[in-house]
């Protein structure tokens, strides 16, 4: 058969060429390509098994089906953490938000010290406030735990509400 075979579909009562291509080794070339970048390869195995959670006791319980952060490979995916104090549980929804940034943030290095990383290692975060309004109080107190020329980089978005009615909630993603 040949590597490559014309069919024909109807897109918007055009009829177009597609190409069909064949790769006889893709799945072998695949991983070996995985093994030699440093990659994980998944063949034959559950995927699960290639990633472990991250729910270490200095930081808050998650409120909800989902673990605090997830380490694979060289990557570390934090879920979105809120101000919660880990030592007593309370939220501190009362506080500013320049405070409530501040122990979402010890929240976020508690969780990457889980997989022996720290805020150096952060890539990128995603940031939700209830107010944009308060975006300069919120960023001097971020800026506390990126200084430097090369802080990580950031989606900073306003949402109508944040879980438990908090003023900020903060996810990252680190690499080793």
């Amino acid at each position: 058969m040949n590597s490559t075979q014309d069919e024909r579909d109807e897109i918007g009562g055009v009829r177009r060429p597609t190409t069909v291509r064949r790769w006889r080794f893709g799945a072998v070339a695949a991983v070996l390509t995985l093994v030699a970048v440093g990659g994980t390869a998944w063949a034959g195995t559950d995927q699960r098994s290639a990633h472990r959670p991250l729910n270490p006791p200095d930081a808050p319980a998650a409120i909800g089906p989902y673990s605090q952060g997830i380490s694979t490979g060289r990557m570390v995916f934090v879920s979105g953490q809120l101000p919660i104090d880990p030592a007593t549980g309370r939220l501190l929804a009362d506080e500013p938000v320049e405070e409530q940034t501040r122990q979402v943030l010890r929240n976020v290095q508690a969780v990457l010290r889980a997989d022996q990383l720290d805020l150096a290692h952060v890539v990128s975060t995603t940031v939700y406030l209830s107010d944009l309004d308060e975006f300069e109080r919120f960023n001097a107190a971020y800026a506390e735990f990126f200084p430097g020329e090369a802080p990580p980089a950031r989606a900073t978005v306003q949402v109508a509400r944040v879980p438990k009615d908090a003023a900020v909630e903060i996810s990252a993603i680190a690499v080793r």
